[in-house]
């Protein structure tokens, strides 16, 4: 018998990528602004487009990290070669 199929709030935060993130974050967002949910709901959903906002802020944090890096190290190559 095949997996069930998880639903998107059923994943851990670390484990979506960007663009899962990102895509239940607009989901989550759109589903506020249609309104017609319960208070609890509404609630639910907040604290998930928080955690899903916080997650995707930290991917791009990361991501950044490492393009700063891989700049640094190219501009150190850059100046390791110049000075020879």
């Amino acid at each position: 018998m095949p997996a069930a199929k998880k639903k998107p709030a059923d994943d851990p935060l670390d484990e979506l990528s960007y663009e899962q993130a990102r895509d239940e974050l607009l989901d989550v967002v759109r589903r506020l602004e249609a309104g017609g949910t319960s208070l609890e709901e509404s609630l639910a959903l907040w604290e998930r487009g928080e955690a899903l906002a916080d997650r995707c802020q930290r991917w791009l944090d990361g991501a950044r990290a490492r393009l700063d890096r891989a700049r640094d190290s190219e501009s150190d190559s850059e100046s390791q070669s110049e000075s020879e």
